[in-house]
């Protein structure tokens, strides 16, 4: 990959870029303009994904991470980083998600919320087979605060946080062996790094499922998670009400 230097040259050539291209050519035919355009908002888009990369390997560098599965792993390269947004893009559009997630670049599932997030992923022979995301809140607040503002709940813990983008490759009914390990990762974060409350969304019928991992209460039930025309639910877990089950099968 090739990075893109964030400094003054780089700013000026933007500004420079942008100027130059909305500046509309009206002697040269409507598709020019229009691919020329196209072509801004692909640099823009770009720039976008170099900050991310930057931004979240540093985030991730700072992270408290005490795992001894070496298949479990944090995203601390930008190799790594692009291999988990290809992932997600993959899984999504396997699952018919990709309009409630979309992807920021074609085949690259990233947004701001990645910043700020401690991202898992359990790799096995060269192969990435599942990503998940612990979201520290942050200036930028965490995503469920678009669908329920979150601001109660701030005034009652100091630090919270959200799992999101909980993807594995290799889908099968019940707790797989990637979903488990990726649910010990988001324990161990939660623990290790003081999160207060970790948040979730989660359909409705996956309650019973995610209820294993310790303590977790139903913040709010919807009819809706965005355009997911589901029955969901905001769930909340409490790292210092983990489960007897939890502790057995995952924090040993």
């Amino acid at each position: 990959m090739i990075n893109i230097n964030k400094n003054s040259t780089l700013d000026t050539f933007k500004d420079l870029v942008e100027y130059n291209i909305n500046k509309r050519l009206d002697y040269m035919p409507d598709d020019f303009n229009e691919q020329q355009m196209y072509a801004l908002e692909l640099f823009r888009k770009r720039v976008f994904l170099e900050e991310v990369i930057d931004e979240s390997i540093a985030f991730n560098k700072k992270i408290i991470w005490q795992e001894r599965n070496q298949n479990l792993k944090l995203t601390t390269t930008a190799e790594s980083l692009v291999e988990v947004f290809k992932l997600r893009s993959d899984v999504f559009h396997d699952i018919e998600y990709e309009r409630a997630f979309p992807d920021t670049i074609e085949g690259l599932n990233f947004d701001i919320f990645d910043k700020t997030s401690a991202i898992a992923y359990y790799e096995k022979d060269g192969e990435f087979r599942g990503t998940c995301r612990l979201i520290f809140d942050s200036d930028n607040k965490l995503p469920t605060d678009k669908i329920n503002s979150l601001d109660i709940l701030r005034s009652e813990y100091p630090l919270i946080g959200e799992i999101s983008r909980n993807v594995v490759k290799y889908r099968d009914k019940g707790l797989n062996l990637e979903f488990k390990y990726l649910m010990r990762a988001m324990c161990n974060l939660v623990i290790h790094n003081n999160v207060d409350l970790a948040l979730s969304g989660i359909k409705k019928e996956h309650f019973k499922m995610f209820s294993k991992f310790g303590e977790v209460k139903v913040i709010k039930e919807l009819t809706h998670y965005g355009i997911i025309e589901e029955p969901c639910l905001i769930v909340s877990y409490n790292p210092k009400e983990v489960s007897k089950f939890i502790k057995k099968t995952f924090l040993k």
